[in-house]
């Protein structure tokens, strides 16, 4: 909470106007489920993580890098870059970085165990790092990658010094939580908050708040109250019914944008035998319905996006048939968001065999964006109502539910990726390409679906270096995919935050929730 020092009564008494030290509490929806920045690329992770540690390129509230760590790099031949260090930055513990950080924090960022959203696709281009001096690297890729810095950029720096040799715990408890980012690690109390301290020797732009402290109030009315009642200054994930009213009340203020999140059912295409799909009397089906094609087109015209954006997230969503939406680079203005037709969908369920419907159970998070738990009940009617059984809905806190979701324990179940890079193209590999850990496809691809066209139609796109043509390549990969419907894209989110009058926010299309984007008010 921003506030002034009783102390400091007198000196105003006075007549003396000294620089008050200003401290900020933020209510955030979700927590993180380490502080090791490596651990996880999920946006609850990386909101903690990017104000303790700095990445090797940033990226702006448009999704557009800028340089970092990396102060400038230069493409020396199709499988050649060199990256040039920024020179005076320190560690919080003021010891300087150095190439020696950067290669070691690439190296460790593809092999964290137990990872549940993996770093192994932004480092799986690289075939050999090589420091030139201590602030310039030479690095080698095993191909021709003209996206290295995309996707090199989001991996964050930690001190070798302080992180070799040491685990999850080490960074939980803060003694390997070393960075150069704009605030310090304090502590962590798990399922409560998270304290940070400024970094003054930051070599970028200072915070303007002397402590931040992320508090975790996942339920939505108890993150209003908290706001309201002067228990912190600024809140996320603000509920859409909710934003307009905030907005009309003295003293506070909204901010919004829209997101290039894109919510999704995802469907089990792989197994024979699925988890919780079920003849109609509630029996193991075997082989997997969710395996034809028809089945998976007829739940996509079974849902009705439009009646959701509008009753369950008062319009703060758009539609959608594909993984980016219009103004990031890769979106195909063919694709057209898939029609509500339950007629056609009971046709297509016929066709494919199944004229009486089947079972299945939905899972999704209760606490990851506004509306994921009232989405799922939403599309568990609408499949009801297309002639499946839905035998359940189950919603779990999403700290659990993404390890759940990674060990592929649901069949049918609501999820989102959340697009923070200036293309589609590590969207798409991360999400439909066929899960490699060695190469680096697949980080999201919790469905384990497999599409060898489509991973052959990606790779030529990630060897072209002509921005238009490897634009192109994406977007033919993207009918491709998305024509196949292992994931039914569901829309794009809009984002709320809202705050006290005091504090100014920087809103940001990758829904980053951090002490750096807020001010003081002027």
């Amino acid at each position: 909470m921003a506030y002034v020092r009783p102390a400091l009564a007198l000196v105003f008494a006075m007549g003396i106007t000294p620089a008050l030290a200003v401290d900020i509490t933020i209510a955030s929806s979700t927590e993180t489920s380490a502080i090791d920045p490596h651990f996880s690329r999920t946006g609850n992770n990386q909101n903690i993580a990017m104000q303790i540690f700095d990445r090797i390129a940033g990226i702006d509230e448009n999704l557009q890098q800028y340089p970092a760590v990396a102060e400038a790099w230069t493409n020396i031949a199709p499988n050649k870059w060199l990256i040039k260090v920024r020179a005076n930055v320190k560690f919080h513990d003021g010891s300087p970085l150095t190439a020696d950080d950067v290669v070691f924090s690439l190296s460790r960022a593809g092999n964290i165990p137990n990872s549940p959203a993996p770093f192994t696709g932004n480092v799986a281009s690289i075939a050999e790092m090589k420091i030139v001096d201590p602030l310039t690297i030479e690095f080698t890729t095993k191909g021709p990658t003209p996206d290295f810095i995309e996707q090199i950029g989001s991996v964050f720096v930690v001190s070798k010094k302080a992180a070799e040799g040491k685990k999850l715990e080490d960074f939980n408890s803060g003694a390997a939580a070393i960075g150069t980012g704009p605030y310090k690690f304090k502590s962590w109390a798990k399922g409560d908050r998270v304290v940070l301290t400024r970094n003054n020797d930051y070599w970028g732009k200072k915070p303007d708040f002397e402590n931040a402290t992320i508090r975790v109030i996942s339920n939505d009315a108890a993150r209003i109250a908290a706001l309201r009642s002067n228990s912190v200054d600024l809140i996320d994930a603000v509920p859409p019914e909710d934003a307009a009213s905030i907005a009309k009340m003295a003293g506070y203020k909204v901010y919004s944008t829209a997101s290039a999140r894109m919510i999704y059912l995802a469907l089990d295409t792989v197994r024979d035998e699925a988890p919780f799909i079920t003849t109609t009397d509630g029996k193991p089906l075997v082989p997997n319905p969710l395996k034809n094609l028809k089945v998976r087109e007829a739940i996509s015209k079974m849902i009705n996006r439009d009646l959701i954006i509008d009753r369950i997230l008062n319009g703060s969503g758009l539609a959608a048939g594909q993984l980016v939406p219009e103004g990031v680079a890769g979106h195909d203005p063919s694709i057209k968001v898939p029609a509500y037709d339950p007629d056609g969908a009971k046709k297509l369920m016929a066709e494919a065999g199944y004229p009486n419907g089947f079972g299945l159970t939905i899972h999704t998070s209760n606490d990851r964006f506004p509306g994921d738990s009232g989405t799922a009940q939403a599309i568990g009617q609408m499949l009801a109502r297309g002639g499946i059984k839905v035998n359940e809905v189950v919603a779990q806190p999403y700290n659990v539910y993404a390890g759940n979701a990674t060990k592929q324990m649901f069949s049918v179940f609501i999820f989102s990726l959340g697009n923070t890079t200036p293309t589609s193209g590590p969207g798409l590999k991360n999400l439909l390409m066929t899960f490699d850990a060695k190469e680096g496809t697949g980080a999201f691809n919790r469905l384990r679906y497999t599409n060898a066209a489509f991973d052959a139609k990606m790779k030529e796109g990630f060897s072209e270096f002509d921005l238009n043509k490897r634009l192109a390549l994406f977007q033919e990969a993207t009918r491709m995919g998305f024509a196949d419907v292992p994931v039914v894209p569901l829309y794009w989110q809009k984002v709320h935050w809202a705050g006290k009058a005091t504090i100014n926010y920087k809103p940001s299309k990758a829904e980053d929730t951090t002490a750096v984007d807020a001010s003081i008010a002027k």
